[in-house]
C-alpha cells in the first residue's frame, strides 16, 4: 500500500510549488528593493567601471586624434559630468577626468576669446559702455576657465598619486605616452590657471604655489620627445617667479624660442603658443610679432603629428587668437584670410578679389 494517496500527493506537490514560487518572488523583490535603495548599487558600480575604462581606452585616444578643437572641447564638456557622476559608487576616473576637464576648460576659453575680441572692438570704436560690459565678461570667463583648469591639474596629480610639493621630488610611474601626455598637460593647465586667475582679478583663488610645483614636476617628462613643452613651461615659471630660475640658467626668452623651434620639428606648436602667451603676459610685443611670424612660416612646412594632432589644433587657435587681438585692437577687425603671420595690412589699397559668378552658371 502506498504511503501517500494520489490526492494527498497532489496536495503536497501543489504546496511545494507554491512555496517555491513564493520564495522566488521574495528573492526577486528583495533584489529589486536593494537595487532601488542601495547607494552602492552593483549595477551602477559595474556601469561606472565600464564607462570609465571605455573613456580612457577608447574615447580619450579618439579625441586626441581629432583636428577639430571645438568639437573636442564639446565632448569633454558633455562627457565629464556623466563619467564623474559614477564617482559616487566607484573610484574617480582621474586620469580620463583630467583630460575631460581640460577640454571643458577649452570650451570656456573659446567663449573668453570672443569676449576679448568684442572688448577690443568696442574699445577701438570708442563705445565706452560696450567696452565696460565686455571687460566684465572677460573677467568672469577668466574665472570660469581658471576654476576648470585648476581642477584638471588636481585630477592629473591625483591620477598618478603625485605630490608636486614633496621633498625630495619623486617622479610618478607613467606607463605609456598617454600617461605622459596627461601628466604633462595637467602641469601646463595648472600654470595656465594662474594666468587666468590673475586676469580675473583673483576671483578663482588659484594657489600661486602651483607655478614652482609645475617647474619641478615637469622635469619628469622628456623635453625632446614632447617638442620643448617641458622647457617652455619652466621658462614661463622663471618669468613669473625669477627666484625659481637656476643661478646659471639660460635666458627664459631664449629657452622659449628654442622650445618653439623644437616643437615645429616634432609637429605641434604648443611651445610656440606658450611663447606667445608669455610675450603678451609680460608685455613683449616684439617677441610676440616674431613668434607669430615663425609659427606662420612653420605652418607651410611643418607636418602635424599624427599621434596627437589635437595638440597642434588647440595651439593653432591660441596663435590665431593672439593675431586677432592685435588686428582688432589696431584696425578693428580680425586677421584677414591668408595674412596670418603679419601684424599689418600688406596694402591698404590692395584690390578686393571678387567671385566670378558667370563661371558658376
Amino acid at each position: 500500500m502506498p504511503i501517500f494517496s494520489i490526492s494527498s500527493s497532489t496536495a503536497f506537490v501543489r504546496k511545494s510549488f507554491a512555496t517555491a514560487v513564493w520564495r522566488k518572488g521574495f528573492f526577486a523583490a528583495a533584489v529589486a528593493l536593494g537595487l532601488a535603495g542601495c547607494s552602492a548599487n552593483p549595477v551602477y558600480t559595474t556601469t561606472g567601471i565600464v564607462l570609465s575604462n571605455y573613456a580612457e581606452s577608447e574615447a580619450t585616444p579618439y579625441v586626441l586624434e581629432m583636428t577639430d578643437a571645438r568639437m573636442a572641447c564639446s565632448l569633454g564638456q558633455s562627457l565629464d559630468p556623466l563619467v564623474y557622476s559614477f564617482s559616487r559608487v566607484t573610484s574617480p576616473p582621474d586620469t580620463t577626468g583630467s583630460l575631460l576637464m581640460l577640454l571643458a576648460a577649452n570650451c570656456s576659453e573659446y567663449e573668453l576669446m570672443e569676449a576679448e575680441l568684442d572688448f577690443l572692438r568696442a574699445n577701438y570704436e570708442g563705445n565706452t559702455n560696450a567696452a565696460r560690459h565686455e571687460r566684465e565678461q572677460v573677467k568672469r570667463l577668466n574665472a570660469e576657465v581658471a576654476n576648470r583648469r585648476v581642477l584638471a591639474f588636481e585630477r592629473a596629480m591625483a591620477a598618478y598619486s603625485f605630490d608636486p610639493s614633496a621633498e625630495p621630488l619623486e617622479c610618478p610611474f607613467l606607463f605609456n605616452d598617454q600617461d605622459e601626455l596627461t601628466f604633462m598637460l595637467g602641469l601646463v593647465t595648472g600654470l595656465q590657471a594662474i594666468v587666468n586667475d590673475a586676469n580675473s582679478g583673483a576671483a578663482a583663488g588659484v594657489p600661486r604655489n602651483i607655478a614652482p610645483q609645475a617647474e619641478r614636476a615637469i622635469r619628469c617628462v622628456d623635453n625632446e620627445k614632447w617638442g620643448g613643452i617641458p622647457n617652455a613651461v619652466r621658462a614661463v615659471v622663471w618669468l613669473l617667479l625669477p627666484d625659481t630660475q637656476p643661478k646659471l640658467g639660460p635666458d627664459p626668452w631664449m629657452v622659449l624660442d628654442n622650445s618653439s623651434k623644437l616643437g615645429f620639428e616634432r609637429g605641434f606648436r604648443v611651445s610656440s603658443a606658450l611663447e606667445i602667451v608669455a610675450a603678451e603676459t609680460f608685455g613683449r610685443p616684439e617677441i610676440k610679432e616674431k613668434a607669430i611670424a615663425a609659427a606662420s612660416d612653420a605652418e607651410a612646412s611643418m607636418e602635424a603629428t599624427s599621434a596627437y594632432p589635437l595638440l597642434d589644433a588647440v595651439a593653432k587657435r591660441i596663435l590665431m587668437h593672439a593675431s586677432d587681438k592685435h588686428w582688432v585692437a589696431e584696425y578693428g577687425y580680425r586677421t584677414p584670410s591668408n595674412q596670418f603671420g603679419k601684424l599689418s595690412p600688406v596694402s591698404q589699397r590692395a584690390p578686393v578679389q571678387t567671385m566670378d559668378l558667370d563661371g558658376l552658371l
